[in-house]
C-alpha cells in the first residue's frame, strides 16, 4: 500500500499500471488506506487552529477552542472518507457510458488513490497560514487533478479518448460535490455549529 502511494508520486504512469493489476476490497482499501490517510488533514488541523491559530492580521493569532476544533475536525474526517466513496459511486455510473464494467470496489480504490495528494496536503494545516494553506492546496489539487487523467484510462482499461472525457466528467461531479459541501457548512454554521473562537 505504501508503496504504491510512494508510486504515485515518483513515477505515476507505471504505478497506475501495477494498482490496476492488483484486485482490492472495499474493507482492504478503506483498513490499510483511506482510514489511516484521512487523518492527517483533521489532526494537523485540530493542531493548527488549537495550538498556533491561524494568523490572518499581524494583530495576533485566532484560535478555535479545543471542543469547536475536535467537532469540526471529526466533521471534516468523515466527510472525506464518505467523499471517496461517494466519488467510486459516480466512477461506477460514469463507467456504464464508457463501456467499461469495474466493481464498484475498483472504484473506490481508483478515488482513493486519486485523492492521495489531498490527503497528504493536509500537513499544511498544522501551520495555517492562510497564503501557504492556499499554495499548498492548489498544488495538491493540480497533481490530484493530473492523477486523475493519468490513470483512468490504464485503470478502467479505455482508450485514451475517452479516459479524457471520463476524467472530465469525474472532475467535473468532484467540483460539485466541492460546491455543494461548501453550501452545506454554510448551512451548518449558521444553526450554530460554526467554529467557535477563545
Amino acid at each position: 500500500m505504501i508503496s504504491h502511494v510512494a508510486g504515485l508520486f515518483t513515477h505515476p504512469a507505471q504505478e497506475w499500471k501495477a494498482i490496476s493489476e492488483t484486485e482490492e476490497s472495499i474493507s482492504h482499501m478503506y483498513f490499510s488506506h483511506v482510514l489511516f490517510i484521512a487523518l492527517v488533514p483533521p489532526i494537523a488541523a485540530y493542531i493548527g487552529t488549537t495550538k498556533i491559530g491561524w494568523t490572518v492580521t499581524q494583530s495576533g493569532s485566532v484560535v478555535l477552542t479545543e471542543s469547536s476544533a475536535l467537532i469540526l475536525s471529526a466533521l471534516m474526517y468523515l466527510t472525506m472518507l464518505a467523499g471517496v466513496a461517494v466519488m467510486g459511486v459516480f466512477i461506477k455510473w460514469m463507467s456504464l457510458t464508457y463501456h467499461s464494467s469495474p466493481a464498484l470496489a475498483r472504484c473506490i480504490v481508483f478515488a482513493a488513490y486519486t485523492a492521495t495528494p489531498l490527503f497528504f496536503a493536509g500537513l499544511v494545516l498544522l501551520y495555517p497560514t492562510p497564503l501557504l494553506v492556499m499554495l499548498v492546496g492548489v498544488a495538491a489539487i493540480f497533481y490530484t487533478v493530473y492523477l486523475l487523467y493519468s490513470g483512468i484510462a490504464t485503470f478502467m482499461h479505455i482508450t485514451e479518448e475517452e479516459g479524457f472525457m471520463f476524467a472530465s466528467s469525474v472532475l467535473t461531479v468532484g467540483m460539485v460535490m466541492l460546491v455543494a459541501l461548501m453550501a452545506i457548512s454554510v448551512v451548518i454554521w449558521s444553526l450554530g455549529f460554526g467554529p467557535i473562537f477563545m
